[in-house]
């Protein structure tokens, strides 16, 4: 009716208004009840407000990811018995799980995970209780275990295995299992280090602006 029309009252009874709202409440319960970042005994995840962490990605605990770093589709990072620690502009591409060490887990000394500036960690890695410096790299699939250090400006190839208080010296590519020395970078892969940060973290910023669920 006329009546209908000027109020904005539909035949069910709801206004325009009411209908909107109730969408949007739909959504954002849709929204939360897969909500990736969850708190662990008190502990809240610490998101820099530029950072990306897809939907599917699960951060629990004592997270700090900083300026302009992607947490990708997949990923877990349990920090619920020690802290995670992500830098600058570093992306942990999809499906990589990130843990730390604690004697409440029966694993002896406990250790963080720290990553640094410009890291690029590549799909499905698996990262424990290990520090990578500023521009290191981890390819796809690899494993760094507890105590390990992949030092600044040093490449772990796709499909490795770098054991318990190995160091992964700067300017090395290591592969393997377990991994050891292959040879030194060129200069072209040393660039790409940085060019590899850069790169996702302005990757990552049309997802975060870009990506819409689809009803």
């Amino acid at each position: 009716s006329s009546l209908a029309a000027v109020s904005g009252t539909s035949s069910g009874g709801l206004t325009s208004l009411a209908v909107s709202q109730l969408r949007l409440l739909t959504m954002l319960s849709r929204s939360f009840a897969r909500m990736a970042v969850r708190s662990f005994e008190g502990h809240v995840p610490r998101i820099a407000s530029t950072a990306f962490v897809a939907d599917s990605a699960d951060v629990i605990g004592k997270v700090d990811i900083g300026e302009h770093s992607s947490i990708w589709y997949g990923c877990v990072l349990r920090g619920d018995v020690e802290r995670i620690s992500i830098g600058k502009r570093s992306n942990i591409q999809d499906g990589t799980i990130i843990h730390v060490r604690s004697d409440s887990l029966g694993g002896g000394k406990p250790q963080p995970t720290t990553i640094g500036d410009d890291v690029t960690v590549g799909h499905q890695a698996l990262l424990h209780a290990c520090t990578l410096e500023d521009k290191s790299f981890v390819g796809m699939q690899a494993c760094v275990m507890d105590f390990a250090t992949v030092e600044s400006g040093a490449m772990v190839a796709a499909g490795s295995m770098v054991l318990s208080k190995t160091v992964v010296k700067s300017g090395e590519l290591w592969g393997g299992r377990p991994a050891k020395k292959m040879r030194d970078l060129t200069d072209k892969e040393v660039v790409f280090l940085g060019v590899s940060a850069e790169k996702y973290a302005e990757f990552a910023q049309r997802h975060k602006n870009g990506t819409k669920e689809v009803e």
